[in-house]
């Protein structure tokens, strides 16, 4: 195919991909499934657009776009929300992983006559879920998880693709190197993790200095300054023996909660960012996929999901969370939110490239496995929450218009407060609070609508308040909006960051 035409199917492929994402909302679908779909049909057992065959081309935009879009998911990660569960969830993401691996590679075993080495191979690729897909539908049907649900999922979610690349590499490397004892694996795991978190916490601290200190002529530089820090600690961690996708998450984790400047600008253009990654990688594996291969390996593939969904996954989550605080009802919902995503498709191109006699038998179980995953459970995962009375209704409240970024010269930043009915300031005026000189309240938003307040506006319980003042003076601002009986405490939301 010629250069420019090529450019220009390309173009289209993501146009479509990205218009897309209102047919998932309607019909209740992840947004990559559509992606994989629009891949599949561009590919040469469809329309024929595009021949693609190229396991390492495909393995090399996969790995740059994890990367990516591991940042992209740590930045956005909360930690104040995270940390109550972070136990748990780092044992989702660790022992969950090998569990799950565990059940599901020995009843590959017994029940397929793989190896018993291929057979884990195989359920490794598997391993990891995806929580965007979870929130894509949930957001879609404006739903949300109650209590520590969501959080305990990003969690586990964002931080359980290390484990999954380390097994996926470590049992490859056996069957590749059948002297290899089984045991090397055990070091290698420790330098891989101890390696890829030292240089991802360090480069992220690293990389939030030099975007404050930093003092570039254009504004529009600063994206691209974070831009080239992604495959820096990527790239830094991977060539040192450590884990390169561990790296990238933390570091994407300390610089999203780290005060920096153009922070606002960055979260912007890494979120996007993130969705292009997600459309190019889901596109390129939808191209290697030859449809008409997948026959051949529907009854091994819808084996290897039953026993994925309906008991690997559950046994390893309920494992995992006995004796949390979690309720069974809340662990019984965890187990069905396994959803598969780009990260298994990924890992199954390394076989391909490896040279595994089994590899292309193995990448189509895959990608069998990850759309009967997405669309079994993507599809009923609304039914299941109600069924279970662990969903709530999703904040829908508008965000507020202004916008405030940290940027030399403005020493103070925006906090989101809401009003609560037992409140000092609830039912009183503005003027009447005796809050410090040094603290504006911009907006007022009651429900769906802004108020320009002035001194006489009257605060309702429940009003949500967009307030501009230095660091030390929101403590007083909090001790207006709080309960009595609490300690002073902002309510909602985070420095710079009004409505999130």
């Amino acid at each position: 195919m010629e250069f420019h035409s090529l450019v220009l199917i390309a173009g289209l492929l993501v146009l479509f991909s990205a218009l897309s994402s209102k047919l998932s909302e309607r019909i209740g679908v992840p947004a990559l499934l559509i992606f994989l779909g629009i891949g599949m049909l561009a590919g040469s057992d469809a329309l024929g657009l595009v021949y693609f065959d190229d396991a390492r081309l495909a393995n090399a935009v996969g790995t740059i776009a994890l990367a990516y879009i591991l940042y992209s998911g740590g930045f956005d990660t909360r930690w104040s929300v995270v940390r109550p569960v972070f136990g748990r969830g780092l044992l989702l993401s660790t022992v969950g992983v090998v569990l799950t691996t565990g059940v599901l590679g020995l009843a590959i075993w017994f029940l397929f006559g793989f190896n018993l080495i291929g057979s884990l191979l195989l359920a490794s690729i598997v391993s990891s879920t995806d929580a965007a897909a979870v929130f894509s539908i949930l957001r879609s049907r404006g739903v949300s998880l109650k209590g520590r649900l969501r959080p305990l999922l990003e969690l586990e979610s964002g931080s359980n693709d290390p484990m999954a690349v380390f097994l996926t590499l470590g049992f490859l490397d056996i069957l590749m190197n059948p002297e290899m004892p089984w045991f090397s694996l055990i070091p290698r795991f420790a330098m891989q993790m101890l390696l890829g978190a030292g240089i991802g916490l360090g480069l992220g601290r690293g990389s939030a200095l030099l975007l404050n200190r930093v003092r570039l002529d254009y504004d529009g530089l600063y994206p691209v300054l974070s831009f080239s820090l992604v495959p820096i600690v990527f790239g830094l961690a991977a060539v040192t023996g450590g884990n390169g996708f561990l790296a990238v998450y933390l570091a994407g984790i300390v610089v999203g909660n780290s005060e920096i400047r153009h922070r606002r600008s960055l979260m912007r253009f890494h979120d996007g960012l993130g969705w292009l990654m997600q459309i190019g990688v889901f596109l390129t594996l939808g191209l290697l996929v030859f449809p008409s291969h997948l026959l051949a390996v529907a009854r091994m593939g819808l084996l290897v999901a039953a026993i994925l969904v309906f008991l690997a996954r559950p046994l390893a989550v309920y494992l995992c969370l006995l004796g949390s605080e979690f309720t069974w009802l809340e662990r019984t919902l965890v187990g069905w939110t396994g959803l598969r995503g780009a990260v298994p498709v990924v890992l199954a191109t390394f076989p391909l490239m490896a040279g595994y006699p089994e590899s292309e038998q193995a990448f189509n179980v895959v990608f069998f496995v990850v759309c009967v995953s997405v669309l079994l459970q993507g599809r009923s995962l609304m039914l299941v929450a109600r069924w279970l009375r662990v969903d709530e209704p999703l904040d829908t409240r508008p965000p507020y218009p202004l916008e405030f970024d940290r940027v030399e010269g403005l020493r103070g930043d925006t906090r989101e407060y809401e009003v609560l009915p037992d409140s000092p300031a609830a039912g009183r005026r503005i003027m009447d609070l005796g809050l410090p000189a040094n603290v504006l309240v911009l907006l007022v938003r009651r429900e769906r609508e802004f108020l320009v307040p002035s001194g006489q506006t009257s605060l309702l319980g429940r009003d949500t308040l967009l307030v501009l003042a230095e660091p030390e003076a929101h403590a007083a601002a909090a001790a207006m909006f709080a309960p009595r009986d609490s300690i002073p405490a902002p309510a909602v939301g985070s420095p710079t960051e009004p409505g999130r």
